[in-house]
């Protein structure tokens, strides 16, 4: 931090990151692990990070995810005349992406507005391109007081096992 004062948060734990190599199963680095860590530092006192450049990302936790336009005709006729499907990986900053979030938003019985840690999104379309089924996998809550004593979780048992559950996933087929 002394040598690149210029840097903001997010470089910094993106770097803390690269020298430690803390990534996931998948590879990416655990920048949000490494960003709680840094903070959780600053609070006890042993570091001062520097001021946030921009506001947290939290603050849009809540916003209204826009439903765009789409072939919004119902899907009519069996499933063979859809043949085939293709099942297409939904990356963040995709562009299916606002598409994936804006389905889910509008035709999901819980809506959909932000997924929080890591997650496996994925669009169904059938052979002309159209969407017709969605898919979440979202990864599981840090900490849950019930679950972990339902499975006699400790906190090193938890840690270890933690990347093995889900409890975000949304399944949507298209009307």
């Amino acid at each position: 931090m002394a040598e690149h004062r210029d840097w903001g948060r997010t470089r910094l734990s993106e770097e803390l990151c690269r020298i430690w190599n803390w990534r996931n199963d998948q590879g990416r680095i655990k920048d949000m692990a490494a960003r709680t860590l840094l903070l959780k530092l600053e609070r006890r006192g042993f570091i001062e990070l520097p001021a946030r450049q921009r506001p947290s990302s939290n603050e849009f936790r809540n916003r209204c995810v826009p439903v765009l336009d789409y072939a919004s005709e119902p899907i009519r006729g069996s499933l063979s005349d859809l043949r085939p499907l293709s099942v297409k990986d939904v990356a963040p900053g995709s562009e299916n992406l606002r598409m994936f979030n804006g389905l889910l938003a509008y035709h999901h019985y819980l809506g959909h507005r932000n997924t929080v840690g890591e997650n496996l999104r994925y669009l169904v379309c059938d052979r002309h391109g159209r969407p017709v089924a969605c898919a979440l996998f979202g990864s599981a809550a840090w900490k849950c007081a019930d679950r972990d004593a339902f499975l006699e979780w400790d906190r090193p048992t938890r840690e270890r096992n933690l990347q093995w559950l889900t409890n975000n996933t949304r399944f949507l087929v298209l009307p």
